[in-house]
């Protein structure tokens, strides 16, 4: 299990090896500006409507949380690779993400495919959030063509 940010060569991936993102936090003010752009759904965007709501309060849209860690922590860690994303699949939504709430992430290498004669490799990875609690809030896969010659 790793908890490091800096970049990380990808000839250097094992399949089953860990990588810890930390601790995010998503504030209403993030929940609600992402929901304006990306999905204006009242209980997104609305905390009067998201109290009546089944979830009796404001909650993040699904992609929210995914898309922070994305960027935030493994752009900078495994970004500097990427030739192409390939797909994204068993995205699950499992609960709801509050603001103000402690959300753990974590992300596994699942499965890699090398071609040394192209220099690249498929790697498909397991990100896997979880609340304070260590209850699981969210699961996707994410398939991604990566450049071996990265460093």
């Amino acid at each position: 299990m790793e908890n490091r940010e800096e970049k990380i060569p990808i000839g250097s991936l094992e399949v089953g090896q860990e990588f810890i993102f930390g601790v995010t936090v998503l504030s209403e003010k993030e929940i609600i500006d992402f929901a304006q752009r990306f999905d204006p759904l009242p209980f997104h965007t609305d905390p009067q409507v998201a109290a009546q709501s089944r979830f009796k309060g404001l909650v993040a849209s699904g992609p929210h949380l995914f898309m922070k860690i994305y960027k935030e922590h493994w752009v900078p860690c495994f970004g500097h690779s990427v030739a192409a994303g390939l797909e994204i699949n068993h995205w699950k939504f499992i609960r709801p993400v509050f603001a103000g709430q402690q959300n753990h992430a974590k992300v596994v290498v699942k499965h890699l495919q090398a071609n040394p004669e192209k220099q690249q490799v498929v790697v498909t990875w397991h990100f896997a959030y979880a609340d304070e609690a260590g209850n699981p809030i969210q699961t996707a896969e994410m398939t991604v063509l990566h450049r071996t010659d990265d460093f």
